[in-house]
């Protein structure tokens, strides 16, 4: 196998281990500086490499560069290379012999590339595959969604370079993990793909891909690798899913399993596309969903969301219902991934609930924002409105807001409006949201400065220092070139905060909003601030109406007023409390709006009303309505008519004598 000595940098042929002498690589090193070496480079391993740091400096007697792009900058790479043949799977680590094993568990305990590269750089020789798993280390620390993150110290260390040329030279004597790994590592470190590294790491990729002999594990690493590389339209790629085909799934570790799943998640780019392999994939992880650890589970419910799996919904309330032990252990990233699989397929699980309430008390200060954000999301799409999570939410909001992104911060604060709950911390909470929004106004995106906005004023927090720029023109403007536009949804949202500062706030006096942005009817199809009236419900009150009142035509049904709210129930009475027929419209002394208020208008966990039911009847009472509520929890229980016209007579008329008809 192939070594690397950093120490002496002397080169020996692989082959015959001839040792060339320090004297000769200071004259190839001078040659070459005279032909200059101004070329961008990148390295990777072999088999087995010895790698040990001069107790002084690093002396340059051999030098190779290679062409790389990043940051359209120079580099170079120096290093003198020791390379030996047959030394085993192990390393040399201060004189004595430490295996793989104790390796990783050194690899693992860094925090920095740093402490790794030092940690390299006292071993005389390491496997391909330790080499690796070291650029991978590296990777963890050093590339983030931006890319790399200090491209000089990584490039220049000596270390990295001397790694690189080994892996560049003695691509055809890798280990096939070494080699897959490697390839991984150094693209993630965003290698020109038309440096000679790069490409004869691939070309040896190919050609054993041709054997056909690579595991599932390193052909799904050499897969992702190649997606990182040139995309889905990579031809090796469909060899790679060809030859997963061919394998036996049965077979197959529940980790290799993960990474098909992560593999195809990348490489589908047609609808149907690997259908038949997922399918056979979905049904095997069915029965091994109990075998899973917490970040298996998160990361093939994240790659079912990509890969829109609707049709293994068993697979997902499987996986989602073994997940609840694992709530605890959950990494940041994995628990984001696990909440976004339970709303994208819109499951639900109340032990699920309950592992999150005892969770987010205990963490919400240490959870990272996302993963919090993401809580919150859970608990507004699904209507859960949990005190224990709310009130701890609520509290970090005000210590640690500072730090959140604008997404963020609406993330946290739209729940508490759309579910009608004011945590005991709520004045820090809403002096902390009123600073943010004065410092930073202008970098939330005009929806979601909306939809935030909005929210607040469901809970009578009313953002009265901002609704001049929300009614100027300007912003008007930007929401309607932002995807979705100024659709029925956004002007309802707009009216309804005009008509809150109108009924609300009669002491503001900025701009109004236009009449030409204003929507008659709050109640539209689909996504509304009104929900329709539950038809079973309204019927079983409707009948109760009929005997009550003794004909139909003393109340109405659905009826729109002036003020975009839409009735389930009016009725009309002169000024001695006699009810007119609805058709009445003189000498109508009050009206009553009954709210026939199905499970839909509530919340999932308690009785409490939505905040957009909450605002309703508030503005209602405003407008001069009697509101009469009807909960559903209340009529369900009257199991004959004459229960239910003795609580209609309660609700609606409670301080006169019920007649018989």
């Amino acid at each position: 196998m192939a070594l690397i000595n950093l120490q002496s940098f002397q080169f020996y042929s692989s082959s015959v281990r001839t040792c060339r002498s320090l004297g000769m690589l200071r004259k190839t090193l001078n040659h070459l500086s005279d032909q200059g070496r101004q070329l961008r480079s990148w390295c990777y391993g072999s088999s087995v490499f010895g790698t040990v740091l001069s107790r002084v400096r690093f002396r340059y007697v051999f030098c190779r560069n290679y062409h790389a792009e990043l940051w359209n900058q120079p580099n170079s790479i120096t290093g003198t290379v020791h390379l030996h043949r047959d030394a085993g799977n192990s390393f040399k680590f201060h004189g004595k012999w430490m295996d793989e094993q104790k390796f990783f568990m050194e690899l693992n305990s860094f925090n920095s590339s740093n402490e790794i590269f030092k940690f390299l750089g006292s071993l005389e020789v390491i496997s391909d595959t330790m080499a690796a798993a070291a650029l991978q280390k590296i990777c963890e620390f050093e590339v983030d969604d931006s890319g790399l993150k200090n491209p000089k110290d990584i490039l220049e260390n000596e270390v990295f370079r001397a790694l690189c040329f080994q892996f560049e030279n003695e691509s055809q004597k890798l280990s096939d993990t070494g080699l897959v790994t490697a390839l991984q590592a150094l693209i993630k470190l965003h290698v020109d793909r038309w440096s000679t590294l790069i490409v004869r790491l691939v070309s040896e990729s190919q050609e054993r891909l041709d054997k056909g002999q690579l595991t599932i594990r390193n052909l799904c690493i050499l897969g992702e690798s190649l997606l990182d590389l040139e995309g889905p339209g990579c031809t090796m790629l469909e060899q790679i899913v060809n030859l997963v085909q061919g394998k036996k799934l049965e077979e197959w570790t529940t980790e290799e399993i993960a990474m098909v799943y992560g593999m195809l998640q990348m490489s589908i780019t047609e609808e149907g596309q690997y259908q038949d392999l997922l399918n056979h994939m979905n049904n095997i992880t069915l029965t091994l969903a109990p075998q899973l650890s917490p970040k298996l589970i998160s990361r093939i419910l994240n790659s079912l969301v990509i890969l829109d799996q609707t049709q293994a919904i068993p697979l997902v309330i499987r996986l989602c219902k073994y997940s609840v032990k694992h709530v605890p252990r959950f990494t940041n990233d994995e628990l984001v991934n696990v909440l976004g699989a339970f709303l994208h397929f819109g499951h639900t699980d109340q032990f699920f609930t309950e592992a999150l309430e005892r969770l987010v008390p205990k963490s919400s200060f240490t959870m990272h924002p996302e993963a919090v954000s993401k809580v919150m999301q859970y608990c507004c799409r699904k209507l859960i409105c949990s005190k224990p999570i709310f009130d701890a939410v609520a509290d970090s909001f005000a210590y640690n807001a500072d730090k959140y992104t604008t997404r963020q911060i609406a993330e946290y604060i739209v729940p508490f409006g759309t579910l009608n709950y004011l945590p005991p911390s709520a004045p820090s909470v809403f002096r902390k949201l009123e600073r943010i929004l004065n410092a930073r106004f202008t970098q939330f995106q005009p929806h979601t400065l909306l939809n935030l906005l909005h929210s607040c004023t469901l809970i009578e927090r009313y953002p009265v220092n901002f609704l001049a720029k929300i009614f100027n023109p300007y912003f008007l403007q930007q929401l309607q070139v932002q995807t979705p536009g100024l659709d029925r949804f956004v002007l309802s949202q707009l009216t309804q905060l005009f008509l809150t500062v109108t009924l609300e706030c009669p002491f503001y006096e900025g701009p109004k909003l236009l009449p030409k942005y204003r929507v008659k009817s709050f109640l539209i199809p689909g996504r509304s601030l009104e929900s329709s009236v539950d038809v079973h419900l309204y019927n079983r009150v409707k009948t109760g109406l009929v005997d009550l009142l003794g004909t139909r035509m003393y109340f109405a049904s659905h009826v729109l007023t002036p003020y975009c709210y839409t009735l389930d129930v009016e009725i009309k009475l002169d000024e001695e409390g006699f009810v007119l027929p609805a058709t009445r419209y003189e000498e109508v002394h009050r009206r009553i709006a009954l709210c026939i208020d199905g499970e839909k208008r509530f919340c999932s966990n308690n009785h409490s009303l939505l905040g957009k039911e909450a605002i309703k009847q508030r503005h209602l009472q405003l407008l001069g309505y009697e509101v009469v509520q009807i909960p559903f929890f209340e009529f369900e229980t009257l199991d004959n008519s004459r229960k239910i016209v003795e609580y209609l007579h309660k609700k609606i008329f409670p301080r006169t004598y019920r007649l018989s008809w």
